[in-house]
């Protein structure tokens, strides 16, 4: 068995997309997913299984259309892609609420650097699925703007990834 991270876009954000965590976990394990747990109401699910990143993804995918009504992207790592993803962290000394990660479901586009503006002091760097952003003056506040790619991808901050590494590599 893997043991995985769904990281479901826009669930929970301005009373939109709207899935308690317990029907969320309900949801998984009803799809097949084993050790199903939930972080914060903002779509994150720890869940281990057998199958591929594409087959769970679709079923994630198609299990919660069913339930709320409408497509939301999922966004699937493992637990080792997470602790690559801290490793390779480029702003370790950054206050960790303060760096984005943008996960994409697939290799970042070639071309989303150059459609990346900002009048602000925020900082990008681009990984293999991943983005990392450094807003140092909180993302509230910032005036970073980013190209959408198909809205195939999600942010989390680096205390979540950090977060949802640890409670899953443990259990």
């Amino acid at each position: 068995m893997t043991k995985y991270v769904a990281f479901l876009r826009a669930v929970n954000v301005s009373g939109n997309n709207m899935i308690s965590m317990s029907d969320l976990k309900l949801l998984c394990e009803n799809i097949g997913l084993r050790n199903v747990r939930t972080y914060i109401q903002s779509g994150n699910v720890l869940f281990e299984s057998d199958l591929s990143e594409m087959a769970l993804v679709n079923k994630l995918e198609r299990a919660v259309s069913e339930k709320i009504g409408r497509h939301i992207p999922t966004i699937i790592r493992t637990v080792k892609e997470l602790e690559n993803i801290i490793l390779h962290n480029p702003f370790p000394a950054a206050n960790a609420a303060q760096v984005g990660i943008l996960l994409f479901s697939g290799p970042v586009p070639k071309d989303f650097s150059s459609d990346i503006s900002t009048t602000g002091r925020e900082e990008v760097v681009l990984g293999c699925r991943e983005v990392y952003i450094h807003y140092p003056d909180g993302m509230g506040r910032s005036k970073l703007k980013l190209p959408r790619k198909a809205n195939e991808e999600t942010m989390r901050n680096m205390n979540t990834i950090s977060k949802l590494a640890r409670m899953n590599a443990g259990g």
